[in-house]
């Protein structure tokens, strides 16, 4: 059963202020949230704002591997760290944060609050969430061209807001980062949908013309 925006928030509240185990932090835009550490085995749940979860490569490419909404779920669970790449967590505006060791659900803290039981009903579905968000991921990277890795991500952003019209979540920098392409050459991209009446396109908005 799928979780609800509601049920989501309740989850938060009762986290914030039940439990002990739970810190709260808040960050500025640009301000780094977390990194991916092996073995620290922490989950992050991001109670407001947006973030993104980041990779520089040995040359110093930059890659936006995920983009975090507000109740979203992030941490090293997700992510087998073997490579000296670094992953970090980046504000994308102001945020809060909440982070916990999720090897604490085996046990009982000593407030025995009555989190725990909540917090095993909610978060499985937190995390099955998550998965199919990383499965959205590799299926627009799976994509070959540029154009098909645009399309791909057009008719996520357009299927999840309802609308053929939708705004933009990234920069068009950002966007060439999170789809691992050149930027130069997804404007010429761009630029080609437009003038085969694909897409329009108005600043940050983009209507899908199919």
């Amino acid at each position: 059963m799928n979780i609800t925006e509601i049920e989501i928030a309740t989850f938060f509240d009762e986290f914030c202020n039940t439990c002990k185990k739970v810190t709260t932090k808040k960050f500025k835009k640009g301000e780094i949230i977390t990194t991916y550490i092996a073995k620290r085995k922490q989950l992050c749940l991001l109670k407001s704002g947006e973030a993104d979860l980041i990779r520089y490569d040995f040359n110093g490419t930059k890659t936006i591997v995920e983009h975090y909404l507000t109740n979203n779920i992030f941490g090293e669970i997700f992510y087998n760290v073997t490579t000296n790449n670094e992953l970090f967590v980046e504000a994308r505006t102001r945020c809060e944060v909440l982070f916990f060791d999720y090897e604490f659900l085996e046990n009982k803290c000593t407030q025995n609050c009555s989190y725990h039981k909540n917090v095993i009903q909610t978060l499985p579905n937190l995390l099955l969430s998550q998965i199919n968000s990383l499965n959205t991921r590799i299926e627009i990277l799976s994509k070959r061209t540029i154009r098909e890795k645009l399309l791909t991500y057009f008719n996520i952003i357009s299927t999840k807001s309802f609308s053929k019209t939708f705004a933009l979540p990234f920069s068009l920098t950002d966007l060439a980062d999170y789809l691992s392409v050149d930027r130069s050459a997804m404007m010429r991209e761009i630029s080609y949908l437009r003038n085969d009446k694909i897409i329009e396109k108005n600043g940050n908005s983009i209507t899908l013309l199919y």
